[in-house]
């Protein structure tokens, strides 16, 4: 026995005519890229820039960071004394900053944490490599990054100025205020009290 033949063919064919008749009329939302650049989101995460100078090598970064993707080297330095009879200081000289992006999740921790506003996030995606060793950034590169970097936004119209702006705007202190007069001590004050028989004469 011969199977029968299946008559669903037609019907389906011109339905998707039908929807594709449809969608030709449809506006696309679909950007070309690389041809026209994609509208990105603010605050994109796209890599990551370091500000170099900002950097004291406290590791805390590297510490937090969950795939262990960042890499720093420093030694210490030690700074003269500024005044005579003071004591040298020693500062964190950085000699290796560098981020494998290859292992990197975009989770923005280490950005988060610095306490010396060195990383940034940059809105740049394009530096895809054909080699993976290559996507490991120094320091050199990662300063790079900072001229990509969008300034901050404003701030509410509501919100408190920054504590750095708020003191720079504080006026000064006029130079010819009266000064606070001195504690008294308790032997001045015992002094000023008068003895108990001037007291009972003057009563």
């Amino acid at each position: 026995m011969t199977p029968e033949p299946r008559r669903g063919g037609l019907p389906g064919l011109i339905k998707g005519l039908a929807t594709t008749a449809r969608t030709l009329s449809r506006p696309t939302h679909t950007a070309e890229y690389p041809d026209a650049s994609p509208a990105l989101p603010p605050r994109s995460r796209g890599v990551i820039a370091l500000t170099e100078e900002n950097c004291t090598s406290c590791m805390l970064c590297a510490r937090e960071c969950p795939d262990w993707c960042i890499y720093i080297d420093s030694h210490k330095e030690t700074l003269p004394a500024t005044t005579e009879g003071g004591r040298e200081r020693q500062r964190n000289v950085l000699d290796r900053f560098a981020i494998d992006f290859s292992l990197c999740m975009y989770c923005g921790i280490c950005i988060e944490v610095c306490p010396f506003d060195a990383l940034h996030w940059s809105p740049e995606f394009e530096y895809a490599e054909t080699d993976i060793r290559d996507l490991l950034h120094e320091k050199e590169r990662l300063g790079q990054w900072m001229q990509t970097v969008p300034p901050p936004p404003a701030l509410d119209p509501g919100a408190a100025d920054p504590a750095e702006v708020a003191a720079a705007n504080k006026p000064p202190r006029a130079a010819g205020l009266r000064e606070r007069p001195a504690p008294r001590t308790a032997r001045a004050s015992k002094a000023a009290e008068p003895a108990p028989d001037e007291a009972e004469s003057g009563s």
